[in-house]
């Protein structure tokens, strides 16, 4: 395995924090003297190929002040996770041969944003509103007719009878309520965007190994929620009629490389449920190939609301049983060659 490299002088971790444009000319010619300086040879002829897969690395969620921030117990959470990120990037840029940056990516009349549903006066659910299964059936919340529309399924009745079959479909299957998230990830917008430390890391990246940075959009469907990028919460209508489809290309992309890491946001939610999707798909095929994935523990954070929520204990939980099912949890701040196998 190739020895760690130096971070480039141009990182400043103090910036990782904000929004700003990378340089990519800048950045594209002292990515190749890098290259040549370290003698790093394109991805292409890796003998141990290493995915590195970030979810959701995204101004929405890893910004200060953006729509949902991450910022864990510390408060700093998600800003922190992506200095060490980019640090791992660029000292790791040899034994990288692929990075896959998943991005959650939202319009505004999708089912769990509050434009979707009215209450009898008209009024849209308030952000954070979790709307049960008697909520729908009794009419306190019921879908906007006003959006029918704007969404390929008929008339305004049978997204309300669709309605009704999800809030239900989520609760037979014992998942979260439909949660009315704070609209964020919307296509278009800044908050979509990666953040611009890791962008610029991944462009590096893509530079020095002469290697594609792979982006996977998710999330986008207006009648499901998709936490995990591998797969929607719902499949199906009440007509067992498609409504989206487990993610079979990337599943296939990830457990073809010898080894995958996966970092990002956040570490409770989206991180968690990709990770138990992806186990469940190893499972089905050999349990013996959850000892290629290796969860980057510092480099995620849970979502923390102070006095109100805290998913930290959630989080642990989780990857404790990831780690019984054969995974590795790792520390990007110690040397590859010290965990990776």
């Amino acid at each position: 395995m190739p020895s760690p490299l130096p971070v480039p002088t141009f990182f400043d971790p103090q910036r990782v924090g904000e929004v700003w444009r990378v340089p990519y000319e800048m950045r594209a010619a002292q990515a190749a003297l890098w290259a040549k300086e370290h003698e790093l040879t394109p991805a292409v002829m890796d003998e141990k190929r290493v995915c590195l897969l970030a979810i959701d690395v995204q101004n929405t969620f890893c910004i200060p002040d953006y729509e949902l921030f991450v910022g864990g117990r510390s408060g700093r959470g998600a800003v922190d996770d992506n200095v060490r990120l980019c640090e791992f990037i660029y000292r790791n840029l040899g034994s990288i041969t692929a990075i896959a940056a998943t991005m959650d990516t939202h319009t505004a009349t999708q089912i769990f944003h509050a434009v979707f549903w009215i209450n009898e006066a008209g009024e849209h659910p308030p952000a954070m509103t979790m709307i049960s299964l008697e909520d729908v059936e009794t009419g306190v919340w019921r879908v906007n007719p006003a959006i029918a529309p704007n969404i390929a399924y008929g008339t305004a009745d049978s997204l309300q009878a669709y309605a009704l079959y999800y809030v239900r479909k989520l609760s037979q299957d014992g998942k979260y309520p439909l949660t009315i998230w704070p609209y964020h990830s919307m296509l278009g917008g800044i908050g979509h965007a990666l953040v611009s430390a890791v962008e610029e890391a991944c462009f590096f990246h893509s530079i020095a190994r002469q290697a594609q940075t792979l982006f996977e959009l998710k999330g986008g469907h207006p009648l499901t929620e998709n936490y995990s990028v591998l797969k929607p919460e719902v499949t199906e209508d009440a007509q067992q009629r498609a409504i989206a489809q487990k993610n079979l290309p990337l599943i296939s992309m990830l457990l073809d490389f010898d080894a995958v890491l996966i970092a990002g946001q956040a570490k409770s939610h989206c991180v968690a449920w990709t990770i138990d999707d992806l186990l469940t798909e190893i499972q089905a095929i050999h349990p013996k190939l959850a000892d290629r994935i290796y969860l980057l523990e510092d480099c995620s954070s849970p979502v923390v609301v102070p006095g109100v929520v805290d998913f930290t204990d959630a989080a642990d939980a989780a990857y404790e049983r990831f780690a019984a099912a054969g995974m590795h949890r790792v520390k990007s701040t110690e040397p590859m060659a010290s965990w990776l196998q």
